[in-house]
């Protein structure tokens, strides 16, 4: 059973990531791609597995303070080999808070495919922010 972002993420549930660890500076995540999530090369597009690494990164910098919200300030990311995923699989994301200070998170993460294989990884800085809540209806 997979956890609560705490907040909703268009982006996130529309490519399907589910979130499985969420504490103590620790995140986990898995991504079961879909055809539509693929490159010409039949393996998982390296936009669908930064944006992966994207979020590892801040769930876990928000891992210590769910309250708040994180933006990403940089990222850098590294592939070692394909992301391939058969059918009925997914690839796992794997973040870790290493440093923080009042405003800022400094993390890193690495993506697993289904063999437990190293594909990519990266770090990330993060500022923490205020959550913006919804605004009610107008009154004009």
């Amino acid at each position: 059973m997979s956890l609560s972002f705490g907040v909703a993420i268009p982006f996130v549930d529309h490519l399907g990531f589910t979130l499985e660890k969420f504490e103590g500076g620790e995140s986990e995540l898995h991504f079961a791609p879909r055809p539509e999530h693929l490159n010409s090369f039949d393996v998982t597009h390296g936009g669908a597995v930064m944006t992966l690494l994207d979020v590892v990164l801040a769930t876990a910098a928000r891992s210590v303070e769910q309250d708040m919200g994180v933006v990403t300030i940089e990222m850098k990311t590294t592939f070692m080999r394909p992301a391939k995923v058969p059918s009925g699989q997914h690839l796992v994301g794997k973040g870790q808070l290493q440093h923080r200070t009042r405003s800022m998170a400094f993390t890193e993460g690495r993506i697993y495919d289904a063999d437990g294989q190293l594909c990519a990884m990266a770090t990330g800085t993060f500022k923490y922010v205020a959550r913006r809540h919804a605004a009610g209806p107008s009154t004009d």
